[in-house]
C-alpha cells in the first residue's frame, strides 16, 4: 500500500513537472511571436496588369509573378491536388497533423537523413510568411504554435487561398494562377486533373520537378499526386487512368509586355510610379486601363519603322553590317525566322547572309529560308550625300559592285513563293539612324490611342513623343496665325512676302529670315502665306501684333516652354515636346477648347477598389470662330499646300508641316475632328538630315501610313461652321471680293462683320486700301 502510494505521489509529481515543463517551454518558444496581421490582412506582391482600351493585356509590371485568385476561381481539381500531396487530413487536424509529424519521425530515422516532412499547409503558411528559415526546434515550435493559433482565426478555405496563391512552383511562378499560364497557357479554372496534379507535385522541390527541365521526374512526381487523390477516393479509377493517359502539353502563355505598346507601357509605368511609387506598382496587382487602341498602335509603330526606313534608305548605303564565312554562318541564320508567322511584316528587317552574286541578283539566307534580292531594289545604294536629292545620283548597274558573298545584310521580304520551299524575293534595307515618334489622339475625349516614341524600344527607351524637345518649325505657325485672326487679321488680309533684315543689338548680328525655298512673292494674302508656309510673312504678322501675344496664346492652349520674346518664335524656334504640340493643336479640331492627353483612363486595386479614374479635362483657349477658320486654312495646306500627301485619304484633313533650320527636325500635324495625329522625325543629335528631308517629305508619309489603316473605322465628317462665320468667295490677287474679272478665286470664312465688302477690281491691284500691300508695307518699314 505504501509503494502504491509512493508511485503515485511520484506519478503526480512527474506529471505536474511535465506540466510546468511543457508550460515553461510553451512560454519560452512563445515569446516575440510575430502577430497575424500579415496574414490576415494577406497582401502579397502581385502583378500590376497594364490593359488596352479593349482589354487586352498590354503588358505586366511585377517582382514576383503572381495573380491573385480565389478558391472559385481555380479548377476543382487544383486544390484537391495539393491537398493529396501536401496535406491530405487538412480539413481535420488544428493546424499540426501529429500523425503526419510521427510518420515523417519514423520514415527520417530509417532513412538516417530527412527524407519526408510532416508539416501542415498552415504550418507552410506560417513557415513562409512570419518565420526565418532558420532549422531548430524553437523555429519548430513557434510554427505549431501559430498553426493552431491562425486555424482560429482564419477558416479554412481562407488557409488554403493563401497557400495557393503564396506556393513558389519554379518558372519565376509564384501561385496557382501564374503556374497554369507558364507551364499549361491556361488560367488555372481552365487545369485538368493531370495538369493539376503536376502542378501539386512541385512544391517539394520546383526545380527537381520543372517539366521543362525534368520531364520523366515530373511524370514520376504527377503519378504520386494522381496516386494520392486515388487513394483518398476524391478521384476515381476511370478519371486517374485517363489522367494518367493524357497527354500534356508544355506551353507559356506568351507575355505580351514590351511587345507591341513597349513606349506606350512604358509611359504608362513612368505615370503609375509617379502616382504610387514603385512598391505599390510592381507588387500591388493594380488593374490598369489604358487609352490605347492596339489596332491604332500596331498601325502607328509599323508606319513609324517604314517611314525611318525609308529616310535612312535616302541616305544612301553605308555597307554591309559584317562580312562572316560559311562556317560561321549559323550564328547569324539563328537571329532569323523559323517560321511564316510574321515574315511578310515589310517594316520589320531581319538579318540575311549573302550566299551568292550576280550581276542583276543576290542569293540571300535568312532564317531557314533562302531568298534574292533583285538589282531594281538596289536602287537606293549609293553613296550617302545629304546635300542632293536621291534623284540626281545614278542607281547602281550591277549588284556585285554593291555586294559580296559573306556580307550580312539587313532585308525584309517582298514577295513569298509560290511553293512552300521556294524562293522568297527580298528588299534591301538599312537600319535607320534617324528617328521619330507619333502621337494619335482623340480630340473630342484625350484619349491617347496610340504612342510610339522611336524605331525599336529595345534599342533606344528614350520617348521622343514625350521626352524630346525639339523645334516644331512652320508647324508652330498656325498658332500665329490664330492670333493674327484675333488681332485685326482676316484669312483675306494681305501682307507683303520680301526681304526683310533684323538687327539684334544686344548680339551685335543681324537676323536675315528666308523662305524655306528661297523665294519671295510680293503682296501676299493671309490664307496662301500659311499654305506655302511663307517665313517672311510670318515675321510681319508677329511683328505687326507683338511677339507676346503669340507667346500668350501657345501658353493658353497648353504649351508650357520658355519662350524667348524674339521673332523667331514666330516661326517655331522655341522648343516644345511632340505631346505638347498635338495637345494645343487639340483646340483646333476641337472648336476652341483644348483637351489634356489621356494615357491612363482608370486604376483598380488588386481587391477591385477604385483608386483612380479619369474624365476628359478640356480648358477653353480660343474662341469657336477662330477654331473653325484655322481648320479650314489648314483644309487648304493639305489641298494646296505642304501637306499635299493626305489627300489620299479622301476625305476633310487639316494639317501643317513643320521643318527647323537646317532640316534638324521635320513634323507633319495633321486632323480631323475624331482624329488628331502628329508625327516628328529627327536625329537625336541636332544635326542636318538633309536638305529635302522636309515636313512634307520626311513627317507626311508617315502620317499618311498610318491613317490609311484606321480611317474606315471613323465616319466620314467634316468640321462643324459655328455661327458667327460667313464663307466668302475672294479675289487670290486683292483679298477683296471675287469678280468676274478675278484669276483666282478662294472660298474662305470670315467672323462675321470682318468679311471684305468691297468688289476687286479688274486686273487683280490691291487698290491702296486699308489692309492692302501698300498700307502694311509702310507699316512693317
Amino acid at each position: 500500500m505504501k509503494i502504491m502510494k509512493i508511485l503515485f505521489i511520484t506519478s503526480l509529481v512527474c506529471l505536474f513537472l511535465g506540466l510546468a515543463g511543457a508550460f515553461g517551454l510553451y512560454n519560452w518558444a512563445s515569446r516575440e511571436l510575430p502577430g497575424f496581421k500579415k496574414i490576415t490582412d494577406y497582401r502579397p506582391p502581385l502583378v500590376t496588369t497594364v490593359y488596352a482600351k479593349d482589354n487586352q493585356v498590354l503588358g505586366y509590371f511585377y517582382k514576383e509573378k503572381r495573380f491573385l485568385v480565389t478558391l472559385d476561381q481555380m479548377s476543382p481539381w487544383l486544390p484537391k491536388a495539393f491537398l493529396a500531396a501536401e496535406d491530405a487530413s487538412f480539413y481535420e487536424h488544428d493546424g499540426v497533423d501529429l500523425t503526419a509529424i510521427s510518420r515523417a519521425f519514423i520514415a527520417n530515422l530509417r532513412a538516417g537523413h530527412t527524407k519526408q516532412g510532416g508539416s501542415t499547409i498552415t504550418q507552410q503558411i506560417i513557415k513562409r510568411l512570419l518565420l526565418t528559415p532558420e532549422r531548430s526546434y524553437k523555429r519548430k515550435l513557434k510554427e505549431a504554435i501559430l498553426a493552431f493559433r491562425l486555424e482560429n482565426y482564419l477558416t479554412k478555405e481562407e488557409i488554403l487561398t493563401i497557400y495557393l496563391n503564396q506556393i513558389f512552383l519554379g518558372a519565376h511562378s509564384y501561385g496557382v494562377e501564374a503556374a497554369a499560364r507558364t507551364y499549361f497557357a491556361k488560367h488555372a479554372k481552365d487545369l485538368t486533373v493531370a495538369e493539376s496534379a503536376m502542378l501539386a507535385g512541385l512544391p517539394q522541390a520546383p526545380s527537381r520537378y520543372n517539366p521543362y527541365r525534368n520531364w520523366d521526374l515530373a511524370k514520376q512526381r504527377q503519378r504520386y499526386v494522381l496516386q494520392q487523390l486515388r487513394a483518398q477516393n476524391w478521384i476515381t479509377q476511370a478519371q486517374y487512368d485517363d489522367a494518367m493517359a493524357e497527354e500534356i502539353t508544355l506551353q507559356s502563355m506568351p507575355d505580351p509586355s514590351w511587345h507591341a505598346g513597349a513606349y506606350y507601357l512604358e509611359e504608362v509605368r513612368r505615370w503609375l510610379i509617379d502616382q504610387y511609387g514603385e512598391d505599390v506598382v510592381y507588387e500591388g496587382g493594380l488593374n490598369v486601363t489604358t487609352a490605347c487602341d492596339l489596332k491604332h498602335q500596331v498601325a502607328a509603330e509599323k508606319a513609324v519603322r517604314r517611314g525611318l526606313l525609308n529616310s535612312a534608305k535616302r541616305r544612301g548605303w553605308l555597307g554591309p553590317i559584317e562580312n562572316v564565312s560559311a562556317g560561321d554562318v549559323s550564328r547569324v541564320l539563328e537571329e532569323g525566322p523559323q517560321d511564316t508567322d510574321g515574315i511578310m511584316e515589310k517594316d520589320t528587317p531581319m538579318k540575311g547572309w549573302v550566299s551568292k552574286v550576280e550581276k542583276d541578283k543576290a542569293y540571300v539566307r535568312f532564317g531557314k529560308y533562302q531568298g534574292i534580292i533583285p538589282l531594281r531594289a538596289m536602287w537606293w545604294v549609293r553613296k550617302p550625300d545629304i546635300r542632293k536629292s536621291h534623284e540626281d545620283v545614278p542607281n547602281p548597274s550591277d549588284a556585285r559592285r554593291v555586294l559580296k558573298k559573306g556580307d550580312v545584310i539587313w532585308v525584309t521580304v517582298s514577295k513569298a513563293p509560290d511553293a512552300p520551299e521556294g524562293i522568297w524575293e527580298l528588299d534591301m534595307e538599312r537600319e535607320p539612324l534617324v528617328e521619330g515618334a507619333m502621337v494619335s489622339i482623340k480630340p473630342e475625349t484625350g484619349e491617347v490611342l496610340a504612342l510610339v516614341g522611336g524605331y525599336s524600344f529595345h534599342k533606344s527607351q528614350f520617348n521622343r513623343a514625350t521626352q524630346a524637345h525639339r523645334q516644331p518649325g512652320s508647324a508652330f505657325k498656325p498658332i500665329v496665325y490664330s492670333t493674327a485672326i484675333d488681332n485685326g487679321f482676316t484669312p483675306a488680309s494681305i501682307i507683303l512676302d520680301a526681304p526683310i533684315v533684323y538687327a539684334n543689338n544686344e548680339q551685335g548680328k543681324l537676323w536675315r529670315p528666308e523662305n524655306f525655298e528661297g523665294t519671295f512673292e510680293g503682296p501676299t494674302l493671309l490664307r496662301t502665306a500659311l499654305v506655302k508656309s511663307k517665313n517672311l510673312v510670318t515675321i510681319r504678322i508677329a511683328q505687326k501684333i507683338g511677339i507676346r501675344k503669340i507667346i500668350e496664346r501657345a501658353k493658353a492652349m497648353g504649351i508650357e516652354t520658355d519662350f524667348p520674346e524674339d521673332l523667331s518664335v514666330a516661326l517655331g524656334s522655341a522648343v516644345v515636346t511632340l505631346m505638347d504640340l498635338c495637345e494645343a493643336y487639340t483646340a483646333f479640331a476641337r472648336g476652341g477648347s483644348y483637351v489634356k492627353p489621356r494615357t491612363v483612363l482608370s486604376v483598380t486595386s488588386a481587391w477591385g477598389e477604385e483608386m483612380f479614374a479619369s474624365a476628359p479635362e478640356a480648358v477653353d483657349a480660343i474662341s469657336p470662330q477662330t477654331a473653325y477658320i484655322m481648320a479650314s486654312l489648314m483644309k487648304q495646306v493639305v489641298q494646296n499646300g505642304t501637306g499635299w500627301r493626305a489627300k489620299v485619304l479622301k476625305r476633310p484633313i487639316a494639317g501643317k508641316t513643320g521643318t527647323s533650320n537646317n532640316e534638324q527636325d521635320a513634323w507633319f500635324m495633321g486632323y480631323s475632328p475624331y482624329l488628331l495625329t502628329g508625327v516628328f522625325v529627327g536625329f537625336d543629335e541636332l544635326k542636318p538630315m538633309g536638305k529635302w528631308e522636309t515636313g512634307s517629305r520626311a513627317a507626311s508619309p508617315i502620317w499618311v501610313d498610318y491613317r490609311k489603316k484606321v480611317e474606315a473605322d471613323f465616319p466620314y465628317q467634316d468640321f462643324t461652321q459655328p455661327p458667327g462665320i460667313v464663307m466668302v468667295r475672294v479675289d487670290g490677287a486683292t483679298g477683296k471680293l471675287a469678280s468676274p474679272s478675278s484669276k483666282t478665286e478662294f472660298f474662305l470664312p470670315f467672323k462675321v462683320g470682318t468679311e471684305p465688302t468691297e468688289m476687286s477690281t479688274s486686273g487683280g491691284s490691291t487698290g491702296g486700301g486699308p489692309g492692302s500691300a501698300d498700307d502694311l508695307f509702310k507699316q512693317t518699314f
